[in-house]
């Protein structure tokens, strides 16, 4: 047959093709090929698991459902957290503290060391460093398996994909809501885990704006403050279920404060579109517990945990020295105190507040003995902190510490506005000194550590000025 004749009846044949042709092979090559594909699944025995992570998928990124399940999710993780820290933690600080501290104390005066050396070395630096080991290792050990096991069973991609939207209307990544997640055990490890953000824009507003995200080291106190006033407010059979409400109003509005600071930054200093964000989520699947355990302890409890102790250990000795050196007949930190009295009224706190947060910025878990340890000595109360001047202590007597505070001039106002200050305040030096290693910046550090500081003060004013103007003072 000659070429042209061939040639002509493939024209001839390819006339005579149904318009379609191309659409419906495709078709029965595709439905071939799930054909193929549903009978192996079904052999494999793995249809029914399929079907099973489809329809937990309708519930955890369903709009109506994803987030109630996210909140329950996050409320049972802290829930754990808090309550499984308490017991290890009074066991730590009982070594560390009421056992160790002593020891050390007796071993310096049987070797003769000068009163101030032991106190500067013992009550000041050793003493602080336990408090943050003792604060901050149990509740890390439990919040970081923990979250490590629900990335690893695939949950963590869901909450992004649940999130996306809201940070997208932010000028954000819907991978912030990951590096904000992890911010709530510790702010350093969500800046660290900002990394899962390609774009460089997007990583630098989700490292300024994760210190809204309420980390270990501030749970104690918004729990204690919300205890012994808030719930107090409540009747009796009520009062943990009324601060624990308090505390969780907190958290959620340090989320909104992440949404709006995200939509200003991405409105000022750091304008941009928002990338798009395309997340595949994986299937669920049981998690390698070793791997787990590996990732939580190692690369996130104890580097999170180092970096803690080694910047509280110069605060420690700052602590001890502002209030065993005198000058004019008073301690440094009297004077402190005194000079920052009429800004804290303004801002609904007292100068103890603000000068322990000043003292506390390498570790937000030395706040509370701090302020405790400044409010009996600028009160000159006797029968509590009975190891010396200078030196931090706690009780877990509730009656004991609402006596100590109300003596410094405590009131529910002082309360609520300590809350908001503390979700609202410079990050410690460690979430710091992370955001200038992950952005190499001093200038976006610097905006790290004053915009939340500028949202703390006008949240605090403008708190006491309507609760002034309502009780009519």
């Amino acid at each position: 047959m000659n070429p042209p004749d061939l040639q002509q009846q493939i024209e001839n044949l390819r006339w005579q093709l149904p318009r379609n042709f191309h659409d419906r092979l495709s078709e029965s090559l595709y439905g071939e090929a799930n054909r193929i594909a549903s009978r192996r699944t079904a052999r494999s025995g793995t249809s029914r698991r399929l079907a099973f992570q489809r329809k937990l998928d309708r519930i955890l990124t369903s709009p109506w459902t994803g987030f109630p399940a996210m909140a329950l999710i996050l409320a049972v993780v802290l829930w754990v957290t808090i309550i499984g820290a308490n017991v290890p933690s009074g066991m730590l600080a009982t070594l560390l503290i009421d056992k160790t501290q002593p020891f050390l104390h007796r071993l310096a005066d049987s070797a003769g060391v000068w009163w101030w050396l032991s106190g500067f070395l013992i009550d000041g630096v050793y003493l602080t460093g336990a408090w943050v080991v003792s604060v901050m290792l149990p509740p890390m050990m439990i919040f970081f398996p923990l979250f490590t096991l629900l990335e690893d069973l695939g949950y963590l991609p869901r909450v992004a994909f649940n999130l996306d939207r809201l940070f997208e209307k932010a000028g954000a990544h819907g991978r912030q809501a990951l590096t904000m997640t992890m911010g709530l055990g510790c702010n350093a490890a969500g800046v660290v885990a900002t990394r899962v953000i390609d774009s460089p824009r997007e990583r630098l507003i989700a490292m300024i704006t994760n210190n809204f995200s309420l980390c270990n080291g501030r749970w104690p106190t918004q729990i204690l403050i919300a205890t012994l006033f808030l719930g107090a407010l409540a009747p009796a059979p009520l009062g943990a279920l009324a601060a624990a409400i308090s505390v969780f109003a907190v958290a959620a509005l340090g989320f909104a404060l992440a949404f709006l600071s995200s939509w200003m930054l991405g409105r000022t200093v750091l304008k941009g579109e928002a990338s798009a964000f395309s997340i595949e989520l994986p299937p669920y699947r049981p998690p390698n517990i070793l791997r787990t355990l590996y990732t939580s302890v190692i690369d996130r409890t104890l580097f999170v945990l180092w970096r803690a102790v080694v910047f509280a250990l110069p605060a420690g000795a700052v602590i001890w020295l502002i209030a065993n050196l005198g000058l004019g007949g008073h301690s440094i930190a009297w004077w402190m105190v005194t000079g920052l009295d009429p800004a804290a009224w303004y801002l609904g706190l007292t100068g103890v507040i603000l000068v322990a947060y000043i003292v506390a910025i390498p570790a937000n878990e030395i706040v509370i003995p701090t302020v405790l340890m400044l409010t009996v000595h600028m009160a000159g109360l006797s029968g509590v902190g009975e190891q010396g001047t200078g030196v931090m202590f706690e009780t877990s007597e509730d009656s004991v510490l609402r006596h100590i505070l109300e003596a410094g001039g405590w009131t529910t106002l002082t309360a609520v506005c300590l809350m908001l200050f503390s979700l609202c305040h410079n990050p410690c030096s460690t979430t710091l000194f992370t955001i200038y290693k992950e952005s190499g910046s001093l200038k976006w550090t610097a905006l790290a550590a004053f915009l939340p500081l500028v949202f703390g003060v006008v949240l605090c004013a403008s708190v006491a000025a309507v609760w002034r103007l309502c009780a009519g003072g």
